[in-house]
């Protein structure tokens, strides 16, 4: 895959930012009264992995108009090496607009996570084209790849058309499109028409697709493997013939991608992957990782692909970085993978947890 060159940015991402408070230690979100928070949003989670390494991102989002909240997302974002831009958007009084709140515990034991969205009144909901000056972020500044998720994409009618006035700009200008389909059926209930239509033409755009083991059936209403059951190892097969089929109905993109996990217990998952980058396949086939807290898992990986693609590695690298990458998610309390350097990732991949000194 050809990438632009000379950009500002590696990975730019429309996204709807806010916080997620958690539990020290394991404990449940109901027994609790201490949390650590931190700020999130899938989209810098995959942004945050090119970002560790070095090459600088962009966060396109709404901000609440002097919140305290988004003066804390602000500085993280600094910090992380992702750039923001967006408009302050008034709150409107106390019940007016605010950045969402995610509420998890990490599970540990026979307890599994559980993980409650508080959305009333996202900002990011109200995302819109005429805030941004797409012309200088993709045509003076330059972006080589627009990351796209289908959790912005389904947040609300006005989110979804942003995502496809933001995937046009890009076009237009030569960016790459990557696009996570993130199917959460909380988002699709009622409004299936109309978001089959909306992430259609967004996978017509992309050049990237990726999901985990049912994003493809359920977003894109492809046929794929049965969940649960058998092994997610004995069906490498059948996804593999899934992979086939989102080929044959989107052939604009020239490199898909699939997560594979299943859960042994909190602390133990079965984690793996399969990509087809042109013709050429390869397969990571599910083994075992510890895990501390999983939410992200998914994002570093799709973070991984995207570091690997643009540093030219190879598809069989590009796709152990990106297991390696979201391997490394599991073993932090941040939903997002922070790699100190390559090293850490490859190590991961390749079973290395010697010390290093």
């Amino acid at each position: 895959m050809t990438l632009r060159e000379n950009c500002t940015y590696g990975v730019a991402a429309p996204t709807s930012m806010g916080v997620r408070i958690t539990p020290p230690g394991g404990a449940p979100v109901h027994t609790s009264n201490t949390f650590v928070m931190q700020a999130t949003s899938a989209e810098t989670n995959v942004i945050n992995v090119s970002a560790s390494l070095g090459i600088p991102g962009l966060a396109l989002t709404n901000f609440v108009a002097g919140s305290p909240v988004s003066l804390f997302i602000q500085g993280e974002l600094r910090r992380r090496n992702i750039a923001y831009a967006g408009p302050d958007i008034p709150q409107g009084g106390p019940w007016g607009y605010r950045h969402q709140f995610n509420i998890a515990d990490s599970g540990c034991g026979a307890r599994g996570p559980r993980v409650h969205n508080d959305r009333a009144g996202e900002v990011g909901r109200v995302l819109n084209a005429k805030d941004f000056d797409l012309e200088d972020i993709f045509g003076r500044q330059g972006v080589r790849i627009l990351h796209l998720s289908g959790l912005v994409g389904a947040l609300s009618p006005e989110s979804g058309r942003f995502c496809l006035d933001v995937a046009r700009a890009a076009k237009k200008h030569g960016t790459r499109i990557s696009f996570d389909l993130n199917y959460r059926a909380t988002f699709w209930k009622g409004r299936e028409a109309e978001l089959r239509a909306v992430f259609t033409e967004i996978a017509g755009m992309a050049d990237i697709l990726a999901g985990n083991e049912e994003d493809f059936q359920l977003c894109l209403g492809l046929q794929g493997p049965e969940a649960g059951g058998t092994a997610l190892g004995s069906k490498i097969d059948s996804f593999k013939d899934m992979i086939g089929q989102v080929k044959a109905a989107f052939p604009n993109a020239s490199i898909y991608g699939t997560t594979l996990r299943e859960v042994v217990s909190v602390g133990e998952h079965l984690w793996g992957a399969i990509t087809l980058f042109g013709e050429e396949w390869t397969v990571i086939e599910p083994r075992a990782i510890q895990v501390l807290d999983r939410i992200g898992g998914g994002d570093g990986f799709v973070g991984g692909l995207l570091y690997g693609i643009l540093k030219g590695m190879t598809p069989a690298r590009c796709t152990g970085f990106a297991w390696g990458s979201g391997a490394l998610a599991t073993t932090t309390l941040d939903d997002y993978a922070t790699p100190a350097d390559e090293e850490m990732v490859w190590s991961i991949y390749q079973g290395n947890a010697r010390v290093k000194r």
